[in-house]
């Protein structure tokens, strides 16, 4: 089974502990072989692929473009980011050359197309660039694509 990951990149303390039991309990319900997709953006993207490992899952990244690196603002992002690719069984680099809405959008479109099921760590807003993750979830459901969003009611970004 392929499960795919879109979230947040600000996932507030009081919706931590709630997001990542969720990412657990679908997780779980695919079984002992699952392969996790991710872009390993901060925040959701990181916590999910952390989560894939430890549950024994095999990592897919998909790197939406060249430089993606120079969008990591915190040093420990950018550590875990760099961490997180060394344990990836399969990265795939998007042919864009730098970082734009374009590429992330193209990542997110990708992750769906790899996934069976995607985990979609989402407040319910609609995003707020283009790539965001409203428009990876909108373009799930579009393919048919199973969807479980994962977010605390009544917690606010």
């Amino acid at each position: 089974m392929v499960v795919g990951v879109t979230g947040h990149q600000d996932i507030p303390d009081a919706a931590f502990v709630f997001v990542e039991k969720g990412i657990v309990r679908v997780l779980r319900r695919l079984g002992s072989e699952f392969t996790g997709v991710s872009s390993l953006a901060t925040g959701a993207d990181q916590l999910f692929a952390e989560t894939v490992l430890r549950m024994g899952g095999r990592l897919h990244v998909v790197i939406p473009c060249d430089k993606y690196e120079t969008t990591f603002v915190d040093s420990r992002a950018l550590d875990l980011f760099r961490h997180l690719l060394e344990k990836a069984d399969m990265v795939e680099m998007l042919k864009h050359p730098r970082p734009s809405e374009k590429a992330f959008l193209d990542a997110g479109h990708r992750v769906v197309e790899l996934s069976q099921v995607l985990v979609a760590v989402w407040d319910g807003r609609e995003a707020r660039g283009k790539g965001g993750t409203a428009d990876i979830v909108y373009y799930a459901r579009a393919r048919g694509t199973e969807v479980v969003v994962v977010w605390p009611s009544g917690i606010a970004r």
